[in-house]
């Protein structure tokens, strides 16, 4: 198959000072069509009334619809659409739902407005990535669920919740986008995937944190530092394809420790990543998630990051990884298709110019941005017409210039 970016390589004009990757993007942006954008402002004015005789610009109706403007308009993740009624999820390549539970914090609690701040700062950002040359509204179709009816006091009967709501997105189809919460989530998550995989299948996990979470339990409950003993109990979530990225300091459990050395588990800290170098550090981090194993769940932890980047988080952390580190990597585990992804332990009421939400989003938007340039958003299991051709974007997406360093 001829990559539609090739075909037309060389009928876009540039000049030849551009950088790599620089060049890479002048050029995408070219070959990306606006068909959606042009159905968004027909909505809107459709919608929301032309607007008034003074306007000079007719694109603009009376009544926000749409992406435009950042400040205005009801907070859904990214604006995507809200979608009410849940059993039409499916019809979506994408279903971002709120998991607002702080019931398993043991230090700082406050992660429950976490998918209220991530929404809110998402409408910053519009659907189009520069560096990556991919324009997520007209390569996908994303829907916001709102949120987990969670259980303030009952730990137990929010996972039971939360399970229920991720299986029910992931067996629709659609990618999974979940927001915490904090990190008691993931083991409820984990298990509504596990539970839809195929007889024999089973699940990895790349988890990016600085803590282990992997005791039994915490506080006499299982609390946002044992999610992961209890999610490798699952029989088809083995504990050897947990990978555990960014890991130290001094808020590791020995407990925890001691689970991960017995189950046999994989650590990566902050120094191993920067020592081997990220391309090494996530091609091993692929390695192990995958072997054997027929998908993988990201679980990404805010707190991975170091402390001046994430100060609105339960267990702030200094000497993790920088944001360029982070993304990095991110960019390169999705060359490899996932089951959904979760970030959890974002709390706004700690959190300083929305920073610690700022990239919270900026991870959401880059790893759906990676995997349509990959061309597994959309999934493979198309379901309308109109999806094959935005498979066909995306498989023109995908290439990229490879980078040193």
């Amino acid at each position: 198959m001829v990559n539609r970016r090739d075909r037309n390589k060389g009928k876009v004009p540039l000049h030849n000072h551009y950088g790599p990757e620089a060049r890479f993007a002048v050029e995408a942006e070219a070959l990306i069509p606006t068909t959606k954008l042009d159905e968004e402002i027909a909505r809107g004015l459709k919608l929301g009334l032309q607007g008034a005789d003074s306007i000079k610009d007719k694109r603009i109706p009376t009544f926000s619809r749409g992406e435009l403007p950042h400040f205005a308009g009801i907070n859904t993740f990214m604006k995507a659409p809200y979608l009410e009624d849940v059993r039409e999820c499916g019809k979506f390549d994408v279903a971002i739902l709120g998991a607002p539970f702080d019931g398993g914090t043991t230090y700082r609690s406050g992660t429950r407005f976490g998918p209220q701040g991530i929404r809110k700062i998402s409408a910053l950002y519009g659907p189009y990535s520069f560096e990556l040359g991919v324009d997520l509204r007209e390569s996908i179709t994303m829907c916001d669920l709102g949120d987990i009816f969670t259980i303030p006091a009952n730990i137990e009967k929010t996972f039971d919740q939360i399970s229920k709501g991720v299986a029910h997105v992931f067996a629709s189809g659609a990618f999974p986008v979940v927001l915490g919460g904090d990190h008691s989530i993931g083991y409820p998550t984990v298990r509504g995937v596990s539970q839809h995989l195929r007889k024999g299948q089973k699940l990895g996990i790349i988890h990016f944190d600085r803590h282990v979470d992997t005791q039994e339990t915490d506080l006499d409950e299982r609390m946002h530092t044992t999610p992961w003993f209890h999610a490798t109990n699952i029989p088809n979530v083995p504990a050897k394809n947990l990978v555990q990225v960014g890991i130290g300091g001094w808020q590791a459990p020995r407990p925890g420790v001691k689970v991960g050395r017995e189950r046999g588990t994989t650590i990566m800290t902050v120094n191993d990543v920067v020592e081997m170098g990220v391309e090494a550090a996530a091609k091993r981090a692929l390695e192990v998630a995958w072997d054997g194993a027929d998908a993988v769940w990201l679980s990404f932890d805010v707190d991975c990051l170091d402390a001046a980047f994430v100060p609105g988080t339960g267990w702030p952390e200094p000497g993790g990884f920088l944001p360029r580190e982070v993304l990095k990597f991110i960019h390169l585990i999705c060359e490899r298709p996932l089951a959904g992804i979760e970030v959890v332990e974002c709390a706004p009421p700690y959190d300083n110019a929305e920073i610690t939400a700022l990239l919270g989003t900026r991870i959401i938007c880059d790893t759906l941005g990676c995997l349509v340039r990959a061309g597994h958003l959309p999934k493979t299991r198309m379901r309308t017409t109109s999806n094959q051709g935005r498979a066909s974007l995306a498989q023109n997406q995908r290439v990229a210039p490879k980078r040193k360093g």
